[in-house]
Order: structure tokens, then C-alpha cells, then sequence
């Protein structure tokens, strides 16, 4: 019965914030509820009690039941000491130093911190910004969801920027949402790392690039850009676009139609780290050494390239920094005071995946 219920509840709920429904409007019946949800009376009742209590829903006797102005009630208490914490991933790859340096700065500062994490779906962010704004946050780090993509949740950003709650976005930005962020020169940083394979000797190279978020896009230009540069040798570069969803599987299906080419590449460069450290395996499993056969170059100093064989050639990112840096700027902002925004220019790791053709 508890899941019934929850799921009435939070169906109803999201139908509500997400503009479904719209203020004043009215709500199906109860009958109609329990068709639509499979339950019985009881549930639907119980469920709409919840919301009731929590000022989504007001009854009109005999008229039925009605969308109240929910906006309103996610003031945020002036004592609060919760900050949430939204990120697109949570326990893998650069993310837990990021969140360590959050933590590390809010700790001292007397917050807590609530983490939520999108798995990189704009469905998943707006029920975190729901559960965040429903949380009382005192103030929100957020980085944004397939960024490079048309945004669905725009209104619940709306909400947040009425509401005057302080919010700072890491990693990329939303450019039509002016809220400040801590983020990396990404186009800049990848045209210095392909001006670095083209003083190695790499010529043809193979780009890979994640493209639903604004940092895949910004490294796949910086790609372009380097190759404008040197028009003489423009033509032999090639470009792979994904999306998150994709599978690797299909990526390597495409990298190895490039690698059967006449003029094969000699090296590739991969959107970030853990797509490098794939690649390499792919490579691996079909007798291409690497770098002696092809080089291969990622993005953001994942700790494992290090330890990886061969250790991988990448460019830095700033991750418990940023997450320090990003908690300074938060405080700031709860202080009322201007917060500038910050952008990296991260330096080139050299290791051993890339080396200089004879």
C-alpha cells in the first residue's frame, strides 16, 4: 500500500510542479485518479491529503480539488545550513573530489551538504531540484544535465532564480540562465592539446567527442579549431559524435572503420579520460599498441591514467579545486556578496600514451 500511495503522491506532485497543471486549474476526480493509478479510494485520498497538507492541492466544497500556488511555499529559512549538491554522476570518475572539496570548504563554514546526482538525464535533474527546493536548501551547486541540449527544466529554474536562492553551477553552464559558475576553458585546452599531438609528428587524428554536453561540444571546436589553424593537413582529420546514452560498443564500431582506412590515424583524441582508458583496451584486445601503433590522449586527469598502461597523456582538471573554489563562491553568495565567475586553463599531463612518430 506505501508504494501505491507514494507513487500517487509523487505522480500527482510532479504533474504539478512540472506545469502539467497549471495554478488554479482543476484536478481530476478521485475516480478518475484511481483509474488512472490502479488504486483504490483510500490511497488516492491519502495521497491527496499529503499534498493538501503541503499546499499543492486546496478543495473547493462540491468543486472538486485544485492546483494551489505551490511557488510560494520553497522560501528558504534564513537558519538553514542544508547546501545541495547535484552533479550528473556521483560515486565514479572525478566526481567524489569535486564533492570532497565542496565538503571540505562548507564543512568549516558550519554547512552540510545534501548530494543528489542526475545520471546525466534532464527527468532525473528536475526530480532533484524538486527534492533539493522541497529540502529547504539553503543554496544549490549544480552541475548541469546535457547541457549542450534544449533544457526542459527551465521553469524550475525560474523558480529558483524568483526565490532569489543562491545557485552556482561547476563543470559547464546553462548560457541563457545568468547564474555565476566554476568551470574549464575546455575549447581553449583542447586546441593546446592538439597543437601538442601535431608537434609530436599527428597529422590524421581521430576526434571523439561526447556532444549533449557543452564541454564535449567546446573540446570537439577546440579540435576543429587547432586543425583550422594548419589547413595544410586539415583534411585528415576525423570526428566521432555521441551521445551519454550510447553504448561504447558502438563507438568502437565506427573507431574501427576509421582504423581500417588507408590513412588510419596515428592518434586519437578522446573527450575525456574514461573514454581514453576504453579506447585503449579496444585497441588492446585488437593487437593496436598503444602509442607505438596508435597515441592516444584524454581530458581531466582521471587519478587511474596515471596507474593505467600505458599511463595516459591528458590534460589537468582542477576537480577538488573546483569544488573548493565553487563552495567559496556559494558562501559568498549567501553573504550577498559579488561572486565572479572562474574559468581554468588547465595544462597538458604528459605520460607515456602519446608519443612523437619517427
Amino acid at each position: 500500500m506505501e508504494n501505491k500511495y507514494q507513487k500517487v503522491k509523487d505522480g500527482l506532485k510532479e504533474d504539478i510542479i512540472s506545469g502539467k497543471y497549471k495554478v488554479d486549474e482543476k484536478l481530476p476526480t478521485e475516480s478518475e485518479l484511481m483509474k488512472q493509478y490502479a488504486v483504490s479510494r483510500y490511497t488516492v485520498r491519502r495521497a491527496v491529503g499529503d499534498l493538501e497538507s503541503d499546499h499543492f492541492i486546496y478543495r473547493i466544497q462540491g468543486g472538486g480539488m485544485f492546483v494551489q500556488d505551490w511557488h510560494k511555499d520553497w522560501s528558504t529559512p534564513t537558519d538553514t545550513k542544508l547546501i545541495g549538491v547535484i552533479t550528473t554522476h556521483i560515486a565514479d570518475y572525478i566526481f567524489p573530489n569535486i564533492i570532497s572539496g565542496i565538503d571540505q570548504v562548507l564543512s568549516k563554514a558550519g554547512y552540510s551538504i545534501l548530494i543528489s546526482n542526475t545520471h546525466n538525464t534532464h527527468e532525473k535533474e528536475r526530480k532533484s531540484l524538486i527534492n533539493m527546493l522541497d529540502s529547504k536548501v539553503a543554496g544549490l551547486i549544480i552541475e548541469p544535465t546535457q547541457s549542450a541540449l534544449p533544457n526542459p527544466n527551465e521553469d524550475l529554474y525560474q523558480e529558483i532564480k524568483d526565490d532569489e536562492l543562491p545557485t552556482l553551477f561547476i563543470n559547464a553552464h546553462y548560457p541563457q540562465l545568468n547564474f555565476p559558475y566554476v568551470d574549464t576553458d575546455d575549447l581553449a585546452a583542447e586546441q593546446r592539446l592538439m597543437n601538442y599531438l601535431f608537434g609530436l609528428g599527428h597529422q590524421s587524428i581521430l576526434g571523439i567527442f561526447q556532444v549533449d554536453d557543452i564541454q564535449g561540444v567546446n573540446r570537439m571546436n577546440g579540435f576543429v579549431r587547432a586543425y583550422q589553424e594548419h589547413p595544410e593537413y586539415s583534411y585528415k582529420s576525423n570526428i566521432i559524435m555521441y551521445q551519454s546514452r550510447e553504448s561504447t560498443e558502438k563507438i568502437f564500431e565506427r573507431i574501427s572503420g576509421y582504423l581500417k582506412q588507408q590513412e588510419a590515424p596515428t592518434a586519437i583524441a578522446c573527450y575525456n579520460d574514461q573514454l581514453a582508458i576504453h579506447v585503449i583496451d579496444y585497441l588492446k584486445s585488437n593487437d593496436i599498441k598503444v602509442p607505438e601503433d596508435v597515441s592516444v590522449v584524454g581530458f581531466d586527469n582521471y587519478q587511474m591514467g596515471e596507474y593505467f598502461t600505458p599511463s595516459l597523456t591528458t590534460m589537468n582538471h582542477e576537480k577538488e579545486r573546483m569544488g573548493a573554489d565553487a563552495a567559496d563562491a556559494l558562501i559568498k553568495l549567501l553573504k550577498h556578496d559579488r561572486v565572479e565567475n572562474i574559468t581554468y586553463q588547465p595544462e597538458i599531463i604528459e605520460r607515456l600514451s602519446a608519443r612523437k612518430l619517427s
